[in-house]
């Protein structure tokens, strides 16, 4: 054994033995429990960061310790690999995107072999090769042909600069997420997905998920917003269709004193051909963000489209204004307005000089109800209110909407805030949708035999139009039924698409078809890791896609994810590296200078997993020597002449027994940490405490020398998961014919728990004055008794009465004086 700890040769000779054995291949064909550990594939973006390196460090340690227990483990890798940022490099260095994706992949799974990660790459897949998203395009029009996949104009957040579509949580304080270019508002013609028609399961299948932390799964539950209400029409003179209103409080319908309707409302629009004012409004409305967070914030604005409705039950006239916080792509386009009971309203009928009626009073005076500064938004009674007046809230929503279907104005209706996925971008780096429209027969699927619709690979990517767009022959296609000239969608998928089935294909990589029953005997995934980012599009689409899946037949699982973790951010002085901060760290020149174990070692050391990480050059320095004491460690032993025998357990010296009680502790409270907890950092801890023991352990009897053996051997089973190269050089070294990846996770010696004598912590009044030992079988009067005589605790008692002595078994005594 060499002396000195020498990562970089070590970690190149155990990566290669690893490669060369295909230890880390699955099979399906395994009697073990299967177990599927999986980290969200990262973007080829050129280089590993430190982001990267947690996550998939924790997703590789959790691997490694199932494997130990005996499990038939999969732990795949690949490329989110479609997207943007790769036509924009294509634009920045005149390189095509294929070119710089896999040029990033090819460097990026160099780093990852480097750090270790035990992923079986015969399964590694890239999502824009064309033979993962052939079996896109093939599930998209099954889709289609179930009626689950339709296409609409709609208003979007148009990018005019990546002249592409952004989701709503795309659009940061007005601009792109991407580009920082000022969002616009635009109608286009665009796919969505039905995930509105799996909203009830969706939500409700959040109860089964126990793996996953609360705060994800209310995420999501907020996100769906299942709501109970009432639909109804407000009429319209000299109009054929009626307003059409939802809403959650029926009972305030008697305070409703104007509608609001969209900027792009047909209301609106019409309003607008006859008032140039409204006109400028609702071009001003197009320039508008419409994510969430900007609604809540931005100025409330609107203008009197000059159009009365009647009110459903009074036929009182009701004023329609037009708004800039109404949006078409939500509901109706319409909301009733009740100013006295909703704060929204009440601030923009303020600023507009409109009438706050109020409706609903406190009960019993049990709170402030006034008005005339804010809205009382509580439930409470009804007043002002004709035949409804002092019903309860609760009571009114029956009794209004029981009226408006009698009267077939209205009905009691389930909504969710939950809207269809628009899946459609315009741009050239993503998977083609797989239509054709044609003059004659329509919108026509692409036959199966002609999948997949593969991406050009001769286009200009200028930034002046979608290249598909431009592009002299893609777009121009037969009609695959009547062989006339036709049109090729040139829209390609939401990137998204890609990601809501990469786990499954993982676990039916070489098959023929989309999945296979290797998709059904792995899924679900066991444990997914990945930033809490993700917790709603990603998650939800991927939940929705399994069940699409599933009902094709293709899967037989309900969830995709049994555990989900959500790993914390990595720091640097307290802020989140980050290129444009400059505080970013390589993880390449750490792995250089002190090997990827120590790397690894800091990564897991340093916080709990769903914690974020403050980065600490010291602290890295701090794993290295740590990594060194041990090799150390096993060094002086090994020159020692080892252990030339097992531990004999029926001849320990007290000093034998104590170290083999901590070793056994410590299996104890590791197994806990990684197995149950899922917490690393202290799991280490402890293992560094115990190479501390171990280092004052100078016991050269033979039995001595086996004990040193056990020890450094069950710190080596314990820490193999974590730092994997070390141990796996420190096992062969101390004896081992099989490598470390293969041997089982050490097992705790109940025996060696057990102890003759406990140290027992003595309190008088609640403060620390004595410790004793007792016999470990000694009855709670003997402890007492043993307690108040020891001449530590008897000068804080002195002449004091005695009113109770508090026992805590094998923990402390508490004498109260």
């Amino acid at each position: 054994m060499q002396e000195n700890y020498r990562p970089l040769a070590i970690e190149q000779e155990v990566q290669a033995a690893w490669e060369a054995s295909g230890v880390f291949n699955a099979s399906e064909s395994s009697a073990q429990e299967k177990y599927y550990c999986l980290s969200m594939f990262p973007y080829p973006s050129g280089k590993l960061h430190m982001g990267h390196v947690r996550n998939y460090t924790i997703g590789d340690v959790i691997s490694r310790y199932q494997r130990m227990l005996g499990k038939n483990v999969l732990q795949p890798m690949g490329w989110d690999a479609f997207g943007l940022p790769a036509e924009n490099a294509a634009m920045q260095h005149g390189v095509h995107p294929a070119d710089w994706t896999y040029e990033n992949i090819d460097y990026m799974r160099d780093q990852l072999k480097r750090l270790g990660f035990g992923y079986d790459w015969n399964r590694e897949l890239a999502t824009c090769d064309p033979d993962y998203y052939k079996w896109e395009q093939w599930f998209f029009l099954k889709l289609l042909a179930k009626g689950l996949v339709y296409k609409k104009t709609a208003p979007v957040n148009w990018c005019p600069h990546d002249m592409t579509v952004l989701a709503n949580e795309q659009v940061i304080d007005g601009c792109c997420w991407r580009c920082d270019t000022k969002v616009e508002r635009k109608e286009i013609a665009q796919w969505f997905l039905k995930i509105t028609a799996y909203a009830d399961e969706l939500l409700a299948a959040l109860e089964t998920l126990d793996g996953w932390p609360e705060q994800v799964k209310t995420m999501q539950a907020n996100w769906i917003g299942r709501s109970e209400g009432v639909e109804m029409d407000f009429r319209v003179p000299d109009m054929a269709q009626p307003l059409r209103i939802y809403t959650t409080r029926p009972d305030t319908l008697m305070g409703v004193t104007y509608l609001a309707v969209a900027a792009e409302h047909p209301l609106a629009l019409k309003a607008a051909e006859s008032n140039a004012d409204i006109g400028v409004f609702i071009d001003e409305c197009k320039m508008m963000e419409t994510s969430e967070a900007a609604m809540e914030t931005m100025e409330k604005r609107g203008i009197d489209s000059g159009i009365k409705a009647l009110h459903p039950l009074t036929g009182e006239q009701v004023p329609v204004w037009i708004a800039n916080f109404v949006l078409m792509g939500y509901g109706t386009g319409a909301v009733m307005s009740v100013p006295a009971h909703d704060q929204r309203d009440f601030e923009f009928a303020k600023k507009y000089g409109i009438a706050i009626k109020q409706v609903i009073f406190a009960k019993d005076g049990e709170n402030d109800d006034d008005c005339s500064e804010q809205a009382y938004t509580v439930k409470g009674i009804l007043k002002n209110s004709g035949q409804f007046d002092g019903l309860t809230s609760e009571q009114a929503f029956v009794a209004i909407a029981e009226v408006l279907e009698k009267e077939q104005k209205g009905l009691r209706k389930i909504n969710f805030r939950l809207r269809d996925w628009g899946v459609s971008r315009q741009r050239y780096w993503g998977a083609p949708i797989p239509v054709i429209y044609c003059d004659n027969c329509g919108t026509i699927p692409v036959p199966e035999q002609d999948l997949p619709v593969q991406l050009p690979r001769d286009v200009i990517l200028d930034g002046s139009q979608s290249p598909l767009v431009a592009h002299s022959t893609f777009a121009h296609v037969n009609c695959p039924k009547c062989g006339k000239a036709a049109r090729r969608e040139t829209d390609t998928f939401d990137t998204f698409m890609e990601s809501s089935w990469y786990f499954a294909r993982f676990a039916s990589s070489k098959a023929e078809t989309m999945l296979d029953d290797n998709a059904k005997y792995w899924l679900p995934v066991d444990h997914y890791i990945g930033g809490i980012e993700h917790a709603i599009l990603h998650l939800l689409y991927a939940r929705f896609y399994t069940k699409l899946l599933r009902d094709e037949g293709l899967l037989v699982c309900d969830e995709p994810f049994k555990k989900l973790m959500t790993q914390g951010m990595v720091l640097k002085d307290g802020s989140k590296m980050s290129k444009s901060k400059g505080n970013t760290v390589d993880p390449q020149g750490l792995i250089d200078q002190y090997g990827a174990d120590t790397v690894r070692l800091f990564i897991m050391f340093a916080a709990p997993p769903e914690q974020s990480l403050e980065w600490s050059d010291s602290g890295v320095e701090g794993a290295f020597r740590f990594l060194k004491r041990l090799w150390k460690q096993a060094y002086l032993h090994i020159e020692e002449g080892g252990s030339p025998s097992a531990v004999d357990k029926f001849s320990l010296t007290e000093q034998q027994q104590t170290i083999r009680r901590q070793l056994h502790q410590t299996i104890q409270k590791v197994s806990h940490d990684m197995g149950v907890r899922t917490i690393f950092n202290t799991a280490i801890a402890a293992n560094m405490e115990l190479v501390n023991t171990l280092a004052k352990f100078t016991d050269d009897s033979d039995n001595g020398k086996a004990i040193r053996q056990e020890v450094l051997e069950a710190i080596i089973l314990m820490l193999a998961p974590i730092v994997p190269h070390i141990c796996h050089q420190l096992w062969l070294d101390l004896g081992h014919q099989q490598a470390v990846i293969s041997a089982q996770w050490p097992e705790v010696d109940r025996a060696a728990l057990e102890q003759d004598l406990l140290e027992l912590v003595v309190q008088v009044n609640g403060k620390l004055r004595g410790k004793i030992s007792v016999p470990a079988s000694a009855s709670a009067d003997e402890v007492q008794t043993r307690a108040l005589n020891d001449e530590h605790v008897q000068r804080f008692i002195a002449d004091k009465p005695v009113r109770k002595v508090i026992v805590v078994p094998k923990k402390l005594v508490n004498i109260v004086v």
